[in-house]
């Protein structure tokens, strides 16, 4: 019956470990890519800084009402990266730091469970060593009476770690849910979406009305391989970035 019964607690043992092994490997990968997103969109939020300077310093070189129309789009495309702003804040303060936190609290648990699994093998032994007792000797009843004493221990010391064990893996799954949860919920203001609605709402007539007129005045053309060019720049940085960051993990 109690070999029954250490077995079972020890198939116990190993779906706890699985648990914990899994929450260390994934939470590991999700911080890591969650880490790597914030970089890159902190780059992609420097990139639109220059850009916005760019344009404000081109706007300096034209005519008052493309002026005018290319600063409002320059004013609303900055907004646009307050909000990036905010974004890598959050994501760095509610996501990342959380996930690293996990690093220290899947080390504590793997020390419950060596403690546990320690107490265990403490309680089989002395099992093992009782049932030879018992055979080898099965009239001596004080080598028995001892060996059954300290098989009693062992067994209350398991017990208790053990005890200990499900109540701290249940914490653990618990707050892993709830935090899970506040990661989906953290990563934008309540108000993002209307917010972020309102200013792409602002950021299109300008612009518009700008490009239009100055593909009136016969110059549109100069503009658009402009900022073809522009384009093509930055999709180059962007792959140099990329080159960057795979040399650095390899």
């Amino acid at each position: 019956m109690l070999r029954r019964s250490l077995e079972n607690r020890d198939a116990q043992t190993r779906q706890l470990q699985d648990a914990v092994t899994n929450v260390e490997k994934h939470f590991g990968e999700l911080c890591q890519i969650f880490a790597a997103y914030v970089r890159k969109t902190a780059r992609l939020r420097d990139k639109a800084d220059l850009l916005v300077n760019e344009i404000n310093v081109y706007a300096s070189t034209e005519t008052p009402h493309l002026k005018q129309g290319l600063k409002n789009f320059a004013d609303e495309f900055a907004k646009l990266q307050d909000y990036r702003q905010a974004e890598v804040e959050r994501l760095e303060a509610k996501v990342v730091e959380p996930l690293k936190a996990y690093g220290t609290i899947v080390k504590m648990k793997r020390d419950d469970l060596k403690a546990t699994l320690t107490a265990r093998n403490r309680e089989a032994k002395q099992l093992t060593q009782l049932e030879r007792t018992r055979q080898r000797n099965p009239s001596d009843r004080h080598v028995i009476s001892q060996a059954e004493t300290e098989l009693q221990r062992a067994t209350m010391d398991a017990t208790r770690t053990t005890r200990h064990l499900e109540e701290t893996i249940d914490n653990f799954e618990k707050q892993k849910i709830k935090d899970i949860k506040v990661f989906r919920h953290s990563l934008y203001p309540q108000d993002y979406s209307s917010r972020l609605d309102i200013v792409r709402a602002n950021s299109k007539s300008p612009l518009q009305r700008s490009l239009s007129a100055k593909c009136v005045s016969g110059t549109g053309q100069v503009l658009t391989c402009r900022l073809r060019k522009d384009q093509q720049t930055e999709d180059d940085d962007e792959e140099d970035e990329d080159l960057d960051v795979t040399e650095e993990e390899n």
